[in-house]
């Protein structure tokens, strides 16, 4: 019988360049335990039950198979959220876009658009943060549809909703003070989607057209009709389209229009508002 502490000290997983922690994350999860659990008692007995779901965890991963699409769960903002292959998994640097979407309006009543929701992180985060705010998320895709009011349910968000439309298709005569987006912004021949983690997601839900940039300029085009006068929309874009994103903005008779630095010194989020 093997102990959690020969697991960990023995387990590779050479091509992951976060291995460590995708080891510890994953026997947790074949163990039913948390990470702390590991540590805490390193000397307990792996059942062989558990021994085998956490190699073939460990197939899967060094497959390259994101740890998010293993285990069906990936941390967002403050919430636990169901994640599963035909959506994006959440990352960190999109909780830029819920910091400022929080700092753009005040916590009284609200109506604010999420397009593209996919498993209903932006949508759900602020929802959580702003009881008094009507959330709406969106989706073209009826599986992630299904995955976000999953996600909302078992989270008991009832400011939040989640509808089926692809952009505001679904949406006529609404209007929001807020819309924010997540889109889809790597270019059709850009060499990263052959790479990582990225293989395994959606490219439906990556990738827009020549450029990356054309449910950016179909967003910023439509937006106006689907805001308040005064209102923000807000976008994550690639670490190079800022400045096109900016003038499209501009172009469309956005002002305040900025951009802001993620940590890793890249332009990632783009910000213009309608006037009033």
């Amino acid at each position: 019988m093997t102990i959690i502490a020969s697991f960990l000290r023995n387990a590779e997983l050479p091509q992951s360049p976060t291995a460590r922690l995708d080891i510890e994350l994953l026997l947790a999860a074949a163990l039913g335990k948390s990470r702390s659990y590991l540590h805490t008692w390193p000397e307990r007995i792996v059942s062989s039950e558990a021994a085998t779901r956490f190699n073939q965890y460990l197939e899967r991963r060094r497959d390259g198979e994101p740890v998010a699409y293993i285990l069906g769960q990936q941390g967002f903002w403050k919430l636990d959220l169901e994640v599963a292959p035909h959506t994006l998994i959440p990352r960190p640097e999109t909780e830029m876009l819920v910091e400022a979407a929080l700092e753009l309006l005040p916590p009284a009543e609200a109506k604010v658009l999420d397009l593209g929701t996919g498993s209903g992180a932006i949508a759900l985060a602020l929802a959580s943060e702003r009881p008094n705010w009507q959330v709406v998320g969106v989706d073209r895709v009826d599986e992630a549809v299904a995955l976000a009011e999953r996600n909302r349910e078992r989270l008991h968000l009832d400011n939040a909703q989640i509808l089926r439309s692809h952009w505001f298709d679904a949406l006529d005569g609404e209007r929001y003070q807020l819309i924010i987006s997540n889109p889809p912004y790597i270019a059709a021949a850009d060499p990263h989607l052959g790479a990582g983690d990225v293989r395994f997601e959606p490219s439906s839900a990556l990738v827009a057209g020549v450029d990356g940039l054309d449910d950016l300029r179909q967003i910023i085009g439509a937006a106006p009709q689907h805001l308040v006068a005064g209102g923000w929309l807000l976008l994550e874009h690639g670490y190079d389209q800022a400045g096109e994103v900016r003038a499209l903005l501009a172009g469309r008779g956005f002002e305040r229009v900025e951009s802001r630095v993620d940590l890793g010194g890249h332009e990632r989020i783009t910000l213009g508002r309608l006037p009033c």
